[in-house]
């Protein structure tokens, strides 16, 4: 999709929201946030806040520092860079995230709520296996920690990222949201709906699908871990994101070690490149695995 074709709106005085295409894909929520390292980098005065989103991209400024046209023509200009080059990339992270997968925690709240779901009998996961065509729980467990996952957008509530599986679309996990929302979701689920996974940060209501959950935080106002020295919030849109299975003891060990404030993500800088990505996903994936846990 070219600049041309993407739409520039404002909102209110402060806003400008630039909706780069009508679908989520990899291209086009690689684009916003490619575009929101441009404007980063061009560091002008009067951006307030920069918010790449699945297929979009809002930046609030102060129209008294910088006028709107001003803006419009500096996030054009970005967009036309980003448009032209010839491998866009950028610079991001790969960590792991540790999940206990049909946890009695997430199973449970799944019980009490299954009035709200397509599929009452069973459970969450024994219904996204079904959806996808696979072989019971533990197939789908594999085809969901197995490939990384790139976090397209962050809000919602406070650090939830929403996460787009790095797979050919084909290949993609795809799974209805319930019926009707719940009142309840444990904290630190690891949840889906539609394409879409979801880590929820606090408790509270929710309508993905629950899988399991992680007991490693993402959302800590106290910044007691040391990964939250600098912001509350871990995820930043453009993270990529390993799941790993886990067991209830690993589970209690790790957690242990969160509330000891020991605790630290494995992670590793990449550099991501689009272009090379869709070369050769599966062999591009192994490569990011690799910066991640090595040889």
């Amino acid at each position: 999709m070219t600049g041309s074709t993407s739409r520039y709106s404002w909102g209110a005085d402060e806003h400008l929201v630039v909706q780069l295409a009508e679908s989520m894909s990899l291209d086009a929520n690689f684009r916003a946030m490619a575009i929101s390292s441009e404007l980063v980098a061009a560091n002008k005065p009067g951006i307030i806040d920069i918010c790449p989103s699945n297929a979009s991209l809002l930046v609030r400024f102060n129209p008294d520092v910088i006028a709107p046209a001003d803006l419009e023509a500096l996030v054009r200009g970005a967009e036309a860079r980003v448009d032209v080059g010839t491998s866009p990339k950028i610079s991001t992270r790969i960590f792991e995230v540790p999940v206990w997968y049909g946890d009695p925690y997430t199973l449970e709240t799944g019980a009490r709520f299954r009035d709200r779901h397509q599929r009452p009998e069973g459970d969450d996961l024994e219904f996204a296996a079904l959806e996808n065509g696979l072989d019971g729980p533990e197939a789908f467990i594999k085809a969901h920690a197995d490939s990384p996952w790139i976090t397209s957008m962050v809000g919602f509530v406070a650090g939830l990222p929403f996460l787009f599986q790095m797979v050919p679309q084909e290949r993609q996990l795809e799974v209805p949201k319930y019926i009707r929302p719940r009142t309840d979701t444990p904290k630190q689920t690891i949840g889906h709906g539609g394409c879409f996974a979801a880590i929820y940060s606090v408790r509270g209501a929710g309508g993905y699908q629950m899988f399991g959950i992680t007991p490693v935080p993402i959302f800590d106002p106290e910044q007691k871990l040391e990964d939250f020295k600098d912001f509350m919030i871990f995820f930043r849109p453009g993270d990529i994101v390993k799941f790993r299975s886990i067991d209830e003891a690993e589970y209690r060990t790790i957690l242990a070690e969160v509330e000891a404030g020991t605790y630290r993500y494995r992670q590793a800088p990449v550099e991501f490149a689009l272009n090379d990505f869709h070369a050769d996903p599966d062999k591009y994936n192994a490569t990011l695995l690799e910066a991640l846990y090595g040889n």
